[in-house]
């Protein structure tokens, strides 16, 4: 289906992706899908997107390229390696809205710019909620000039707003993961200790709404850890390879101590180590298994 709102590949068509890409259908852009995975990409057919055999097949012709994928060592291959770069046409816009390093993302607009070709990079932050609703926060680094090109293609999806040169959006995303991050693990604690108490964790949760503790962590990850619900609607893998991102960033910056990070960052370690990829509210599963470790070992200490 042509359309005069331009051409748009996406590649990238996981929990994410693939309901960005039914709001640009459904806003009447052309989409042409890729995914490693086909079936992913197939599923968006019905809607009205083509989908491609290669990644380099899909960017042919595209006047904007999404891209939503794992990590910056995907991003790199997919762009230098399966033959996106070199398929893109001069003039086209690279939108990366995936979590990377922002010294990839820097890497990756200078090696796209040798070709004449633009770059932002624009990770989001919203869930697979936002990215339903179209109401993703959308962190935009590069050229202001090239932002405001796309800001229409990205305001379908959400709210955008740029933030500073190439790698800034990236920053930006970091930030907004440490916040996340360092917050859950703040809720799960809170609730642990106010249970271990003898208080009722879902009223104690009630009681805080609204005050100065009042958070959409408290409200929407509480409410999961309330109810045991760690059914994956944020990774735990993911939500630690952006805190260990941070970590690399601010080594890269000269900054010795971002001690919430690494201490967040740990906690997610073990907790995928013990328990495996939940949903990042799990955090509480982790909490609970080192309180439930202490807890043996003081008795051991007491009988001794």
């Amino acid at each position: 289906m042509k359309s005069d709102k331009g051409a748009v590949a996406f590649l990238g068509i996981g929990l994410m992706g693939s309901r960005q890409a039914r709001r640009l259908l459904d806003a009447g852009y052309s989409v042409v899908a890729w995914n490693r995975s086909r079936p992913k990409a197939d599923a968006l057919e019905p809607f009205g997107a083509r989908v491609a055999d290669t990644a380099a097949e899909a960017v042919s012709g595209a006047d904007m390229v999404i891209l939503m994928l794992e990590n910056g060592a995907i991003v790199a291959d997919v762009l230098f390696k399966h033959g996106v770069a070199d398929a893109l046409r001069p003039g086209s816009i690279v939108i990366d809205m995936s979590s990377i390093k922002p010294a990839e993302a820097q890497e990756h607009a200078r090696l796209l710019k040798q070709r004449r070709i633009d770059h932002i990079d624009a990770p989001v932050s919203g869930g697979t909620v936002g990215a339903e609703k179209g109401t993703l926060a959308i962190m935009a680094g590069g050229d202001a000039e090239v932002c405001a090109k796309v800001e229409a293609v990205l305001r379908v999806m959400g709210r955008p707003v740029h933030v500073g040169p190439h790698g800034a959006g990236q920053l930006a995303k970091l930030a907004n993961q440490i916040i996340v991050g360092v917050t859950i693990g703040a809720v799960a604690e809170a609730l642990l200790l106010a249970q271990r108490g003898g208080a009722d964790p879902a009223k104690v949760r009630e009681a805080l709404r609204g005050g100065f503790a009042e958070s959409r962590v408290l409200e929407l990850h509480g409410e999961r850890m309330v109810e045991r619900d760690f059914a994956t609607k944020g990774r735990s893998v993911t939500h630690l390879k952006d805190l260990d991102n941070a970590l690399d960033a601010a080594m890269q910056l000269d900054m010795d101590a971002i001690p919430y990070t690494a201490i967040t960052a740990d906690l997610f370690r073990e907790l995928i180590q013990h328990a495996g990829d939940l949903d990042h509210s799990g955090l509480l599963v982790e909490l609970e298994r080192r309180n439930d470790r202490s807890a043996r070992q003081n008795l051991k200490d007491k009988w001794k």
